[in-house]
């Protein structure tokens, strides 16, 4: 059954509402998340999982605090609304949340459309998605607020916030371990302490002062926690100038040049393919690129034809440059 807000409800919420727009992203950190309309917190937990496999492509979760990439962004909302995430949360479409697949959950990003210049601070907190050539599903209000909810795509730059996701790991695995500990002080039974009161010895001198009382120790002050300060408030939108992009479709990258050599000729027959040469963490790679491309429609296309052609792992890769 369907329930329904009072009106002294709605304008009460409507308060906090605006009066938590202001505050900081801190407010990230909190384990929980709640159901539009409900004061009642859906509790999540911190997850990386294991690999899975998905249209014949291989996902490998991990911990990635240095993760940056550029890519196509989508949008989900009606079809998951009220379910759960898969770190145990509950999907609010109208709430700023985002699917990755393989980010820590939840994790902080920082989405910026590369096309209008919108950026938002993003919680991360479902897997997907597993449309080919999409790197990220944000929530529909996400979609709103970055400005691509009507066209339902956009060119995006996805950066994981390293100190922001790892003090909200830890808020998360302090919290699961202290409630399930096993020990608990408070139903320890105390030990019982006694004094006695001695004759002094022959020669001895009496102190100015007797206990009593065996004095307990004090007990030591523990420091607060410190946790790192946000940068803004959440559903806060940036705005940075826009530079031009261009849209390639990435086959792979090869250690060998003869082998990227050889799927670039295997290519040939779906559009311009180029191979490259690349510095990463200091090893030369050599990847194979078809394009650049017009726009996602024609990516989408093209991307396809890569797979079909033996390539499953191929992507789209968005850079700046004039197309």
């Amino acid at each position: 059954m369907k329930r329904f807000m009072k009106p002294a409800h709605f304008a009460i919420g409507l308060m906090a509402a605006v009066f938590l727009s202001g505050c900081a992203e801190t407010t990230f950190l909190s384990s929980s998340i709640k159901h539009a309309g409900s004061d009642q917190p859906v509790a999540g937990k911190y997850k990386i999982g294991n690999p899975y496999q998905i249209q014949g492509v291989w996902y490998y979760p991990a911990e990635d605090f240095a993760y940056v990439e550029t890519g196509i962004a989508s949008w989900y909302g009606p079809k998951f609304h009220g379910k759960p995430t898969a770190n145990g949360e509950v999907f609010d479409m109208n709430q700023v949340s985002a699917a990755h697949r393989t980010l820590p959950l939840p994790s902080l990003v920082r989405v910026t459309n590369l096309e209008n210049g919108r950026s938002l601070v993003v919680r991360v907190n479902d897997r997907g998605p597993f449309a080919h050539g999409r790197i990220l599903d944000m929530s529909r209000r996400g979609a709103q607020l970055l400005g691509f909810e009507k066209q339902g795509t956009a060119r995006v730059k996805v950066e994981i916030l390293k100190d922001q996701s790892f003090a909200l790991k830890n808020t998360l695995v302090n919290q699961i371990a202290a409630k399930d500990s096993p020990i608990k002080s408070a139903g320890m039974a105390k030990p019982q302490v006694s004094a006695q009161s001695l004759s002094v010895p022959e020669g001895g001198k009496a102190a100015q002062s007797q206990m009593t009382m065996a004095q307990a120790p004090q007990p030591v002050a523990r420091p607060e926690p410190v946790q790192t300060a946000m940068q803004e408030p959440s559903n806060t939108v940036r705005t940075y100038a826009v530079s031009p992009t261009r849209m390639y479709i990435q086959a792979g990258a090869f250690s060998k040049y003869e082998n990227a050599n050889r799927v670039k000729a295997s290519l040939a027959s779906v559009g311009d393919v180029e191979v490259s040469q690349v510095l990463v963490n200091g090893r030369d790679f050599f990847r194979v690129r078809v394009g650049p491309l017009q726009d996602v429609s024609q990516a989408d296309q093209v991307l396809e034809n890569v797979i079909q052609a033996g390539y499953p792992s191929a992507k789209i890769i968005v850079e700046k440059g004039k197309g």
